[in-house]
């Protein structure tokens, strides 16, 4: 458990979830603006977000866990590894760090600051998808802590790099990011409308991998 008191855990939280949001919009627009091949401009965004997360886990994991993410922490908490009594903290500094991040982004490119997105992402496969990713987190994560714990923010950066190539909602595996870009009307947003599907998916997935990795990383006794 950290040793770091709990406005430094929140705090780190929210600039490391604002940093994020900010490399995921800012890295949409730059990519959007330099090629109008989707493709191209979703590589553009995709290499940005998992470089981030490597620097960002390994800078402040040792505050506050490097979660980022509420699905994250409601896993943690789920697993008993982080109290409940800071769960909603944790969840509201990273919510509002990532709003903020979006903000940011929009200032750095000259954009409204304050906009609402109207990209449709919806529907069955795409929540689906964001099961997928968010189990697939959750379980790299639980794993690296088990076998590499210092490799951790590396798992973390490239799964996520994978994961927005091999799912059909591009990973966004995250509630307070998916928040934040449903302020931005660019490369990188979603429909406010559409956030409940994806937070929902997200969270039980999270929890599904706690419940897998939790018997499978466990030694089994050998009956042989």
């Amino acid at each position: 458990m950290t040793q770091f008191d709990m406005p430094r855990r929140l705090a780190a939280e929210a600039l490391g979830t604002g940093l994020l949001v900010c490399t995921v919009v800012g890295s949409g627009i730059m990519a959007d603006k330099l090629s109008d091949d989707v493709a191209v401009s979703l590589l553009g965004n995709t290499i940005p977000t998992g470089a981030i997360l490597v620097v960002l886990i390994m800078i402040f994991g040792p505050i506050s866990g490097a979660h980022f993410n509420p699905a994250v922490s409601l896993g943690f908490a789920f697993k008993r590894d982080l109290p409940w009594s800071a769960f909603g903290p944790y969840v509201i500094a990273q919510i509002i760090g990532g709003i903020l991040g979006t903000f940011v982004a929009h200032l750095m490119f000259d954009l409204s600051v304050l906009q609402a997105s109207t990209t449709v992402r919806t529907g069955g496969a795409q929540w689906f998808a964001e099961w997928v990713a968010a189990f697939g987190l959750m379980g790299i994560i639980l794993g690296g802590i088990r076998f590499r714990a210092d490799a951790v923010p590396w798992l973390v950066g490239l799964y996520i790099t994978a994961a927005y190539w091999f799912t059909a909602s591009t990973s966004f595996a995250n509630p307070a990011v998916a928040i934040a870009r449903a302020f931005t009307d660019t490369f990188s947003g979603i429909r406010p409308v559409d956030l409940p599907g994806f937070i929902i998916a997200e969270c039980i997935g999270a929890v599904c991998a706690v419940v897998l990795f939790g018997w499978l990383l466990a030694p089994g006794d050998d009956k042989r």
